[in-house]
């Protein structure tokens, strides 16, 4: 168990002004049963005091508003502690609601690639023991894991936020999103509901995601990207069928033309 202290930043800097913007942020650590938000400032720039909390039909907590004052730059500054590694799994309390983790859906789909892949890890020797006899689906997914990151490559800016889990793994290489988009999607090939995680972890220095994947009654954190146990070193944001699900920001603007954004995030230990 840890107590963190987490400080996120988001820049996005447009090429003419913006007339307006309707916004939708999640980047609130829900309360789980790992982790428990202890405290939480957010800021935003240009202010916004009619700023309104909700949660999405995941449980996702996010704020949403509208910004009417012209700028050329919005900034969101979120910053908190919490406290983390509470418990192994997240328990399901909802059985009807896992349905919608056990297809192929969005960014998470298997195509011919991943297909022929997945032929390839039939005969692997390991994982065939393992789906012949009764492992856990957690045994199973560690396995599936630790396969893809042997045969998966990281590299930045070789896909973007569109790039699905089929066109991500024929290319060979990607960041965390294709990663868990990738895993995800092998996994409920094989019968294992899955979900994508956004949140961030020590270390990274910028907004990360993993999956879990249900196994016994609960929901169980890997992350393929380092082929690790999500533990008490990892904050979670919000969870989906794919990234799409769980975008820390969205919106529609007024204006703006070509955006750029940028994104540092620091998590630590509180003292």
């Amino acid at each position: 168990m840890k107590r963190l202290k987490f400080d996120y930043t988001m820049r996005i800097f447009y090429e003419t002004a913006v007339s307006s913007c309707h916004y939708t942020i999640k980047c609130i650590p829900p309360v789980t049963d790992r982790q428990r938000l202890l405290n939480i400032r957010t800021e935003l720039e240009p202010n916004d005091e009619k700023t309104v909390k909700s949660e999405d039909s995941f449980q996702n907590p996010y704020i949403y508003g509208t910004i009417t004052v012209p700028h050329d730059i919005f900034t969101l500054h979120v910053k908190g502690e919490v406290e983390t590694g509470l418990a192994d799994c997240e328990r399901v309390m909802d059985e009807a609601a896992v349905g919608k983790f056990r297809y192929p859906y969005g960014l998470a789909k298997a195509g011919p690639v991943l297909l022929e892949y997945v032929e390839k890890l039939k005969k692997d020797t390991e994982l065939s023991v393992l789906l012949k006899e009764e492992a856990s689906s957690y045994d199973k997914a560690l396995c599936l894991m630790r396969r893809l990151y042997a045969d998966y490559g990281y590299e930045k800016q070789v896909t973007d936020i569109n790039t699905g889990a089929e066109e991500a793994f024929a290319l060979g290489r990607g960041v965390c999103q294709d990663y868990s988009h990738i895993l995800i999607a092998l996994c409920r090939h094989f019968g294992i509901p899955a979900r994508y995680v956004a949140g961030m972890m020590m270390g990274e220095g910028c907004s990360h995601a993993w999956i879990e994947v249900l196994s016994d009654g609960g929901w169980y954190g890997l992350d393929a990207t380092n082929n690790a146990v999500a533990d008490d070193t990892y904050i979670k944001l919000g969870v989906g069928r794919d990234a799409n699900d769980c975008a820390i920001n969205r919106g529609i603007v007024m204006g703006g033309g070509r955006q750029k954004q940028e994104v540092k995030v620091v998590v630590e230990a509180a003292v």
